[in-house]
């Protein structure tokens, strides 16, 4: 055997495997994201056979859309036909139903709940208070020190074990007489896909943890093929037959109906909306805000109501807001990303408290350290042998109360702890400096740089007339007793809040320096009225927060009349959000702050579609959570550079988050997070289901079904919709090969709204073959909603 060739077939097994990210940086991803040079259909299928998984939604799930005509019953009868299927739709979803019940078992179950034990006690951090020991050696050799004493290997084993894990790997590899490498390590990677995925996290990004205890996929192969060969003599996996998966052809049709059924009727939605040059009633002169947003689907249904609520304009941009940049929380050492996981961060962004808050300050500071203390105490008194049953015993009574009162009163108990809280934001002001990567790391970043960040959003935006009040909205989401909250953060900042970004931007178009070169060198004049906010959008309650600290008295009076107008908006969202007229903000506000509340909000499901142009494409619509929404305007963007970004960037992040949506939804247990009834948290960073097992890799039930039978996120693929010229898409397309691999494999779909052949709809096939469509849907779904239909929020 040649390591050379050992080391090639981990590292092609490996790619096969998604990412699993952990929890308290939650991003949602596709986990056949290994698998994306390969047509969907192939990907899935052999996902199926390889993880033993379903790919494709249930005939529940069909059967259920088409119950709620979310599948246009001509349009499926026609595919089904063209595909020399005759039988009746019923005759159809029985055979499904039927062939869902073969399962396979997992032949070496032993093994794998060996094989997670031993990764979740390495790879714990910080939440087990005795560490397993020699973790700084690495994985196989932490592993080797200890196996002996856990009873599976004899001690005279375990000494002749090789130092180097590969060597180890090369040893029981021939003494079976192992050709093909790369089948039997993903027979034995697949089983704890989730725990892979992990490995691979820690790999790609080097974390802290990584550097200091090392783990990579030859030590794993290297502990679980030795293990193989003691418990069972051997380390093939026995020869089952394959899970024969008859119907994936079937479901494949059904899941192009339920699709195109969708994409009519948002085509229609666009039509009617007229994609010619109408201009929404606030655009021009008069306004008196105007909002960016982040293009996340729960931004569609909070701008639509800010727009009727006044003289405003609303944008969609990624929520980073174009700052490729780590945030350090305050006080702290802890340093987060807050840009897309695709993108490098350059940049760091550091709150320095102002001298005119001082007082603020000191009290921030008093409250932080008695919080420390508080739960350093409390730690140590419920892990310390000789306290742990005292504490116990004597504090089980308070926390009684304490839980009595959650339930009962969860926003009482909430305020009670919060009263009198001060925040940093209150009294610091955000800066930008050089990342610990660079050589100037802690210096200022120049201005070129920053007029760069500044002049790339109003580019991408398509932005060039400004009013006086101009916010820039992050969003955060506030739940309680939710291993998954950062799920509900920021997919464009790494699931962190959107809040840091929004405030730095603001910050920087608020400079001086960074005004007059905008103005100079790019003719891009802003108003010396005019006067930037950072602020954030809380997606479970509506709430919008602003950073205002440094707004003159001149703006007083508007910004007042704003933050009224807000308010309005907040009630209106959450009445149609929460289907609840009588105190929905109050509604909001306990779903966010009740402890046993297992949906405090849906987070992206539902998203189906991805909408780069004017928002006059979507003003008079709702669009019912469904779409991501990025303002766009090919007027201004000649040479596509603009488009280009969007694409290569948030395209890319929204065909993420689709696919990770979809997969969770079609099998939960396998690539979402099962039930959080049974969730116990590992490590901090994952959970697993009951007391081990495989690490979860996607979000939980609750997050994507109204009930355990019930559908509510519907697991469909990207439609992509860009209004900009053919050429100029066909032009980026070209140029980066793995968009269009995308489209050609059928991970996502697009159509563009041609201006230069009179906004004529064109459907991308494969290999640059674009179809027009068709100028009706077949059938005429209420799916997106006009003004007649939204009596509370026109």
């Amino acid at each position: 055997m040649i390591m050379k060739d050992l080391q090639t077939s981990i590292r092609e097994a490996s790619n096969t495997f998604g990412t699993t990210w952990p929890l308290y940086s939650f991003v949602t991803s596709n986990p056949l994201s290994g698998q994306e040079n390969f047509p969907f259909e192939k990907a899935v299928e052999d996902a199926s056979k390889l993880l033993n998984a379903k790919t494709y939604p249930s005939a529940d799930m069909y059967q259920q859309a088409l119950e709620k005509q979310d599948i246009d019953i001509q349009l499926l009868e026609n595919i089904l036909k063209a595909n020399g299927l005759t039988e009746s739709s019923r005759a159809y979803l029985n055979q499904m139903r039927s062939s869902e019940a073969a399962v396979n078992t997992a032949p070496y179950e032993e093994l794998d709940v060996m094989m997670a034990k031993w990764l979740s006690v390495f790879m714990d951090e910080g939440l087990a208070e005795w560490q397993m020991p020699n973790k700084e050696k690495g994985f196989y050799k932490a592993w080797k020190a200890l196996a002996s004493h856990d009873g599976t290997i004899k001690k005279s084993v375990a000494k002749q074990l090789p130092n180097n894990s590969l060597e180890a790997l090369k040893n029981v590899l021939d003494a079976n007489v192992i050709t093909d490498y790369k089948t039997l390590f993903l027979q034995h990677m697949a089983p704890l896909s989730g725990w892979m995925g992990y490995i691979k996290h820690r790999l790609d990004t080097n974390s802290l943890w990584q550097q200091q205890y090392p783990i990579n996929f030859g030590d794993y192969l290297a502990v679980r093929l030795t293990l193989a060969q003691v418990l069972y003599g051997n380390v093939e996996i026995a020869s089952t037959p394959p899970l024969e998966i008859p119907d994936l052809k079937l479901k494949h049709l059904w899941l192009e109906a339920w699709e195109q059924t969708f994409q009519k009727n948002l085509f229609a939605t666009l039509k009617t909306n007229s994609i010619t040059t109408k201009k929404n009633k606030a655009q021009g002169a008069g306004l008196d805000a105007q909002m960016v947003f982040c293009i996340d689907t729960r931004s569609e249904a909070i701008r639509r109501h800010i727009e009727n609520k006044g003289a405003y304009e609303t944008f969609g941009y990624a929520g980073f807001f174009g700052i490729a940049m780590d945030y350090q929380h305050y006080e702290a050492n802890i340093t987060t990303k807050s840009c897309p996981p695709i993108v490098g961060s350059p940049y760091l962004m550091t709150e320095q408290p102002n001298t005119k808050e001082s007082s603020k300050k000191d009290i921030f500071i008093n409250q932080k350290q008695f919080s420390n203390s508080k739960e350093f105490i409390l730690k140590r008194l419920k892990n310390m042998l000789p306290s742990s049953f005292g504490f116990v015993e004597g504090a089980g009574f308070f926390y009684g109360i304490s839980l009595l009162f959650k339930t009962i009163a969860p926003q009482s108990f909430y305020r009670l702890g919060t009263r009198n809280k001060i925040d940093h934001e209150g009294f610091c002001e955000p800066k930008i400096t050089y990342n610990h990567s660079d050589s100037n790391a802690g210096k200022d970043i120049s201005l070129d740089e920053k007029v760069a960040i500044v002049k790339g959003g109003f580019d991408l935006i398509g932005w060039r007339n400004f009013a006086p009040l101009v916010l820039f909205v992050g969003h955060g989401s506030h739940t309680t007793n939710n291993p998954f909250a950062s799920s509900l953060d920021c997919g464009a900042c790494a699931a962190s809040p959107g809040r840091h970004n929004a405030r730095l931007l603001a910050q920087l178009a608020n400079t001086p320096e960074v005004r007059d070169v905008l103005k100079t060198k790019h003719d891009i004049i802003i108003p010396v009225n005019t006067v930037f906010i950072g602020g954030e959008h809380n997606t479970t309650t509506d709430t919008i927060v602003l950073f205002d600290n440094n707004v003159p008295v001149s703006h007083e009076k508007a910004l007042h009349a704003l933050k009224v107008n807000l308010k309005k908006a907040q009630q209106t969202a959450t009445e149609e959000r929460l289907l609840q007229t009588i105190n929905s903000v109050k509604l909001a506000h306990k779903k966010a702050t009740d402890w046993d509340d297992t949906r405090p909000e849906w987070g992206l499901a539902k998203n189906a579609g991805f909408i780069v142009g004017s928002r006059s494409l979507t003003y008079h619509s709702n669009l019912n959570g469904r779409c991501f929404l990025h303002s766009y305007d090919y007027k201004l963007d000649s040479e596509g550079a603009a488009l280009e970004g969007i694409m290569c960037g948030p395209m890319v992040v929204t065909q993420w988050i689709n696919n990770h949506y979809y997969f969770t939804t079609v099998d939960t247990d396998k690539f979402g997070g099962g039930s959080k009834i049974t969730h116990n948290i590992t490590g901090k960073f994952g959970v697993v289901q009951g007391n081990g097992g495989d690490l979860k890799m996607g979000l939980p039930l609750q997050s994507l079904k109204a009930t355990d039978t019930e559908m509510y996120h519907q697991p469909l693929r990207l439609t992509v919709v860009i209004q900009a010229p053919l050429r100029t898409v066909e032009a980026i397309l070209k140029k980066h090969a793995h968009l269009k691999s995308l489209l050609d494999n059928g991970w996502i779909y697009m159509t563009i709204i041609n201006p230069d052949a009179d906004n004529q709809l064109l459907n991308y096939k494969k290999d640059f073959n674009w179809h027009p469509e068709e100028k009706a849907p077949l059938q005429q779904i209420k799916m997106f909603k006009t003004p007649a239909d939204l009596e509370v929020t026109v």
